[in-house]
């Protein structure tokens, strides 16, 4: 008999409705039945997908418009072929997104993937207007199957009744379940989105949690019933057959820096990369390495712990300047500066680029990027179809780099975003690349086979040397 599998896109009338809390609890309620969940999000995130993934015992996917076409998002999706559950959050609103023809919305992403929807809505002072939002919803894109809502933060059981009656009345929407209000579950969707699980040291209690209370007030078996299809997704195209692993690459994996997609990871175990991973806070020297990749992540959470391991610091930059290869996003950045000044306190960072880094109450650079490779672009020797051409990406940073020298040389010049200036992103220095740009692994985007492909050229010469080329 063909197992039946269950696929659905939750989203919101609105962001901040609490449908994080909601999926970290599905993905983990969900698991707990025996059921292999797999996670994905909507748009470039890596907060969400660590709890996702940590709820679900499987690494989250991100799906999203701006960094992949549609065949490519497909591809991505059928990472799910073998599980029991496939479960995307959407990001902001249902109908929300840059586009005004909704191409890029969260709508979009669910046609372009035959997905049903959960709807979840924030039923805070709403009673009987709660029908025609719902009601609208359906209209606004008729082919969108609005399979049912979740209410969410309800304010007693009276409430719930009323609700339950108005939807019931004038809906064929199902109620699919009522979350009451949780003063508990409002402290950890605040948190969420400030907190990595890889930084939280109860992660584990946390999920459960919300687990338990989601599990006890959403109707699993009716979700799982309304969701179910014997439509199989097909496994992902087979991609170039992996490279035996030969480059031992260190990477920063622990509570400072924890901000790395998935596919990326895979992508560079398939160029060749044994990932070698060591902890900022922790380890003393660096692991015995071909090449180095820092992450992103919230260095600024940890500047005294940091700043006290100060051997770990000074072998990071004794590497770094005798020419190891070095790839470094945004935390990253900022660990490699001189130093970190945030809320009144500096504390001395790696210093190997001559900068420093200042904290800012609001985001610096926030959204997608489009940024160009320039001549002095180390990956981009030969240049390459897959890599030297403008490319899509995206950044999130509260915090500028200070002090750079005139003379500083740049791998971008940025179309879109911030970056460092306004101008430029991607610091070089000796064999390091560090940038305020998130880059993507994508058909456009091969980043992790140009940079290994770099530092494998690099371990044929001496680290002594400025630039690897072929």
């Amino acid at each position: 008999m063909q197992r039946s599998m269950h696929r659905f896109l939750i989203s919101a009338a609105h962001k901040s409705s609490g449908k994080t809390t909601l999926s970290i609890g599905l993905a983990a309620a969900l698991r707990a039945r025996g059921l292999t969940v797999q996670p994905f999000k909507k748009g470039p995130d890596y907060i969400d997908p660590l709890w996702l993934g940590r709820a679900a015992g499987r690494g989250c996917r991100n799906l999203d418009f701006f960094l992949s076409p549609h065949d490519e998002i497909k591809a991505q999706f059928a990472h799910g072929h073998n599980a029991d559950v496939c479960l995307v959050e959407g990001n902001k609103g249902l109908y929300d997104g840059l586009a005004l023809d909704g191409s890029n919305s969260n709508a979009a992403l669910a046609r372009l993937l035959d997905l049903p929807v959960i709807l979840v809505l924030d039923t805070r002072g709403q009673t009987r207007g709660i029908a025609p939002l719902i009601l609208g919803y359906q209209a606004f894109e008729p082919d969108i199957r609005i399979a049912g809502v979740i209410l969410n933060r309800l304010g007693g059981s009276r409430h719930e009744a009323k609700l339950r009656a108005v939807v019931e009345h004038y809906t064929d929407v199902p109620v699919l379940g009522a979350v009451h209000e949780d003063a508990r579950l409002a402290v950890v969707e605040r948190h969420l989105g400030l907190m990595p699980a890889n930084e939280a040291a109860h992660a584990e209690q946390t999920i459960a949690a919300i687990a338990e209370r989601v599990a006890r007030q959403v109707d699993l078996e009716r979700l799982l019933a309304i969701t179910a299809t014997n439509v199989p997704l097909a496994a992902p195209p087979a991609g170039v057959a992996p490279v035996q692993p030969g480059l031992r690459v260190a990477i920063a994996r622990d509570a400072a820096f924890g901000f790395y997609y998935t596919d990326d990871l895979e992508a560079l175990a398939a160029a060749g990369a044994k990932l070698v991973p060591f902890d900022t806070l922790k380890d003393s020297r660096l692991p015995p390495c071909d090449a180095l990749f820092i992450g992103g992540g919230f260095p600024e959470s940890f500047l005294d712990d940091l700043a006290a391991n100060t051997s770990l610091r000074s072998d990071i930059r004794s590497a770094i300047e005798n020419g190891l290869p070095t790839y470094a996003e945004c935390g990253g950045l900022m660990y490699l500066a001189q130093s970190i000044a945030w809320h009144g306190k500096a504390r001395p960072m790696v210093g190997v680029i001559p900068g420093d880094i200042l904290m800012h109450e609001k985001p610096v650079g926030r959204g997608y990027v489009v940024i160009e490779p320039t001549q002095d672009h180390p990956w981009c020797r030969p240049a390459s179809a897959d890599f030297c051409h403008p490319l899509h990406a995206h950044e999130f940073h509260y915090s500028e780099i200070r002090g750079l020298p005139a003379d500083t040389r740049y791998a971008y010049t940025v179309k879109r975003g911030h970056g460092i200036d306004g101008r430029h992103d991607g610091i070089l220095r000796h064999n390091l690349l560090a940038s305020y740009t998130h880059l993507r692994s994508t058909a456009g985007c091969n980043w992790p086979a140009r940079f290994i492909q770099f530092a494998r050229n690099c371990s044929t010469l001496t680290r002594e040397t400025t630039s690897c080329s072929t």
